[in-house]
């Protein structure tokens, strides 16, 4: 009986430890006024778009550039792009439902095809005939399901480490274990089904740093308030549950690579271990006429990573000059058309 009341013991005292544990991890959700209070800029408005208030950025002037974030992401991503594009184009980010200031959706439309639809409909609701699309990840997928449901409106595509590539004819067990390698930390926890239930309440600040230095190249461009930024935006009322909603939705969107024919640029983060690089020259096979220009020290997020470096091929591919000192000022030549 000594050594049942032995093994009681550590197992009650094994029990308490993850439960003290779990209460130093509980975070409540932060209000929505609370965040919209630290993270809405002047640029920021709040639009009606098929029933849901999505926060939209909106810079500069000239023919538009919709700007569109990754999955876990949101429209802060493209602080800098924003800051860098707008001297010579409208730059329009959004926050899509489920992330950022947008918040979750009541009709849980969260898949490729709702977001291009939200896409296309905030476009049509701002007035803009024909526009320019970028999005990295998770938004690469919207712009090429955008361009593929309406290749009239998009004037030109920039793919950034974006998902939606063509799943190659053939596949061996070698390809999908290392797809499966490739998968992110986030990713795996919150497909799992006990831990997706603790994230929703135990979220560790601890995971989004670890999150950032997986799409990161460089730790040292990693701040403080990135990691802030990431992590207080995921707790904003109700994204966590809208983040576990959203990947529990099947993954199918139906891209026509044939109507695709814009003008396509595809940039690529070489140390992307989210995305990893043969996923861009698919996607650069699947468009013909695409060009494809791949950063050797950028992770996942170059646009966030190395905006500058980033932000100067992108101008040249729309047609403006780059000097050295193009930050100055804009100097017009050809938009593409």
């Amino acid at each position: 009986m000594i050594w049942v009341k032995r093994i009681s013991k550590v197992i009650l005292t094994l029990v308490l430890s993850i439960v003290f544990f779990l209460m130093l991890l509980y975070r409540n959700d932060i209000s929505q006024e609370e965040v919209n209070q630290k993270y809405a800029t002047p640029q920021s408005h709040f639009i009606n778009v098929n029933g849901q208030n999505v926060h939209v950025r909106i810079m500069g002037q000239g023919e538009p550039i919709l700007l569109l974030h990754g999955s876990f992401s949101s429209l802060h991503t493209w602080e800098d792009w924003q800051e860098l594009l707008s001297p010579y184009f409208m730059t329009i980010s959004l926050d899509f439902p489920g992330h950022g200031l947008t918040g979750p959706d009541e009709l849980q439309r969260y898949s490729i095809q709702d977001y291009s639809h939200l896409a296309l409909t905030l476009a049509e609701n701002l007035g803009l005939d024909k526009f320019h699309v970028a999005g990295n990840s998770m938004g690469g997928a919207v712009a090429l399901q955008m361009a593929s449901t309406r290749p009239d409106k998009v004037l030109s595509l920039n793919l950034i480490d974006a998902s939606g590539a063509p799943i190659p004819s053939t596949r061996n067990l070698d390809d999908e274990g290392e797809d499966k390698k490739n998968t992110g930390l986030i990713f795996k926890l919150t497909s799992n089904p006990i831990f997706s239930k603790l994230l929703l309440k135990c979220t560790p600040k601890f995971l989004f740093a670890m999150n950032m230095k997986e799409v990161y190249f460089n730790p040292d461009k990693i701040t403080n308030d990135k990691i802030d930024r990431y992590y207080e935006l995921m707790l904003r009322d109700g994204n966590r549950k809208a983040t576990l909603d959203r990947l529990s939705i099947p993954r199918k969107y139906e891209v026509d690579f044939n109507v695709v024919k814009m003008p396509t640029l595809i940039m690529w983060g070489k140390e992307d271990h989210w995305i990893p690089l043969k996923q861009a020259y698919l996607m650069e096979n699947a468009i013909p006429g695409s060009h494809l220009v791949v950063f050797d020290e950028a992770g996942h997020v170059p646009m966030e990573e190395i905006p500058t470096e980033t932000v100067a091929e992108y101008l040249s591919f729309l047609g403006v000059e780059i000097r050295k000192d193009y930050l100055k000022g804009p100097n017009y030549l050809t938009h593409v058309h």
